[in-house]
């Protein structure tokens, strides 16, 4: 006879998955109550039909902007799903709010995921890691193997879907956006995004103060 879980409990597991009552009321059943186990199954379970809708076209969806305090930095961000309906939720309004937050947030961030990295700049990698004085006098197979390991640290740094989520690092971003695939039922996709840094690419004024002080004094 499964075990009697309160709605407290029930709630507090979605609240930290997203997953449906029902779906959670079981998944705290199957583990007696240890709402971690709990966590981590419905994960696998949502991750596994999260993958199977990968594959479907999504065109639908909103563009959505974040601003940091201060105004000195800012997001724009497209987030795609199939349908309009989709669109309008409030968890995939959020989730798109998350992520341009996300991208403020991440100094190194450029591309969506490491697939869309450029072959120039992965070859540029390789040959900084290979030049590397640590390496000189490895032997050939142990040195590939320590620069591709590097090459690959240093690539995911760059890719949005590698980050750990900054409102809970117990997920990726990647596994964030699967989790919405989930609950809502649709394919989601960052498409693109553009991150503005007040001043970028501008050649800053550098002053001599005492310069300017001592032309004043001459007036």
């Amino acid at each position: 006879m499964p075990i009697q879980i309160s709605a407290q409990h029930v709630k507090a597991l979605r609240d930290k998955t997203g997953a449906g009552m029902m779906d959670c009321k079981k998944a705290l059943q199957a583990s007696e109550g240890n709402i971690e186990i709990a966590i981590e199954n419905l994960r696998k379970k949502g991750l596994a039909s999260a993958d199977k809708k990968s594959s479907r076209i999504a065109t639908e969806g909103i563009i959505e902007s974040y601003i940091h305090a201060g105004a000195r930095i800012g997001v724009i961000v497209e987030l795609n799903c199939e349908t309009d309906f989709v669109a309008r939720r409030s968890e995939f309004q959020k989730l798109a709010k998350d992520i341009a937050m996300q991208i403020a947030a991440c100094e190194f961030v450029s591309y969506v995921s490491t697939t869309d990295i450029p072959q120039s700049l992965i070859d540029m990698e390789l040959r900084i890691e290979s030049a590397k004085e640590d390496l000189k006098n490895k032997p050939q197979e142990i040195k590939n193997k320590i620069v591709s390991g590097r090459v690959e640290k240093n690539l995911k740094t760059k890719a949005l879907m590698n980050q750990l989520f900054i409102r809970n690092q117990d997920m990726s971003i990647e596994e964030l956006v699967k989790q919405h695939i989930a609950l809502l039922g649709e394919n989601i996709i960052i498409r693109r995004f553009q991150k503005f840094i007040l001043g970028e690419g501008l050649e800053k004024k550098r002053g001599d103060f005492s310069s300017e002080v001592a032309d004043a004094l001459k007036t």
